[in-house]
């Protein structure tokens, strides 16, 4: 029996499946993986923690491990591939292959189909292949400049809209999401929350997505605001390379993958209707793709010597 070990090393968590050639037998979860992000002690430490987990679960020694392929984000350049490759074999055999988190995330939803998959975890991006087989992607660009959509764009919008909203309206009172964002923070008062999100390193805007989420279902319309924008703006990624790979605007497949689209149901129609709107014969996966069934999937066909 061959052993393969598919993993979706993403900017919240790291999720790990262990599998055979055609079942799973085992699964694993640990904190962040983004070398960008977290620094690489604590990327290797969660990559560690979740292949030893789905390892434990399914009674397979790591050393059985044929074929692993992992997905995260800036794959592309070599010095995170390599670092992220390196943990990884110090920890299984076999080969290890690294690919972006978009594209695990395209073969979850597709195989080896064409489509457009709208990544909104902690970080943003849109992945798109037609039948011919050429790619494009848009977006990802990092939090700092890119990232539209995001968990972490999200909270930043939404303390910056609080912000925004207090300016306006003292004398109404505060906005109700500021206390809810001081709690989460651990902190006291408006100042000390300026302080903080203007620190360097930045803060875990993408924490705050929860808390905007849950306000909106309550009907904040600050709140339900912010999770508008993030919806068209996810839209509005897909919508570039759908221009790009399928220009005749005919049933293109579309899916969703990521912690943003599955948070929340305003996100999830606000995307849609405005996919809708230029592509109306978009045919959506309404169910949220899980990437680390990709990262599965390709190891096992690189087990068996497909592309």
């Amino acid at each position: 029996m061959a052993i393969f070990l598919g993993i979706d090393g993403g900017g919240t968590k790291t999720s790990c499946l262990l599998g055979d050639e055609t079942s799973i037998l085992g699964s694993g979860t640990a904190g962040p993986s983004n070398i960008v992000r977290v620094g690489e002690v604590r990327a290797k430490g969660s990559l560690t923690a979740a292949i030893r987990q789905a390892c434990t679960v399914a009674g397979v020694n790591p050393a059985q491990v044929e074929k692993t392929c992992l997905g995260i984000a800036g794959a592309a350049q070599r010095e995170i591939s390599d670092a992220v490759r390196r943990m990884i074999s110090e920890v299984v055999s076999g080969e290890v292959n690294v690919l972006g988190d978009m594209e695990i995330a395209l073969e979850a939803a597709f195989g080896s189909g064409p489509g457009v998959i709208v990544i909104g975890g902690t970080g943003s991006i849109a992945y798109a292949r037609n039948a011919e087989g050429r790619t494009a992607r848009a977006g990802g660009w990092g939090f700092a400049v890119s990232d539209e959509g995001s968990g972490h764009w999200i909270g930043q919008i939404a303390v910056s809209t609080v912000l925004r909203v207090y300016d306006e309206s003292q004398e109404e009172g505060e906005p109700a999401l500021l206390k809810e964002f001081l709690e989460a923070w651990h902190i006291e008062n408006l100042q000390q929350l300026v302080l903080k999100v203007n620190a360097i390193p930045s803060p875990d805007f993408a924490a705050l997505l929860p808390l905007v989420v849950a306000a909106a279902e309550s009907g904040d319309p600050l709140a339900r605001n912010v999770l508008a924008k993030a919806g068209a703006e996810l839209a509005a990624l897909g919508k570039i390379v759908m221009r790009r790979l399928f220009p005749d605007r005919g049933r293109v497949p579309v899916g969703m993958s990521g912690g943003v689209f599955g948070h929340s149901a305003v996100i999830r129609q606000i995307f849609y209707n405005s996919l809708r709107s230029e592509y109306p014969d978009a045919v959506l996966n309404p169910t949220v793709v899980d990437p680390v069934r990709g990262a599965l999937e390709l190891a096992r066909k690189a087990g068996v010597g497909n592309p």
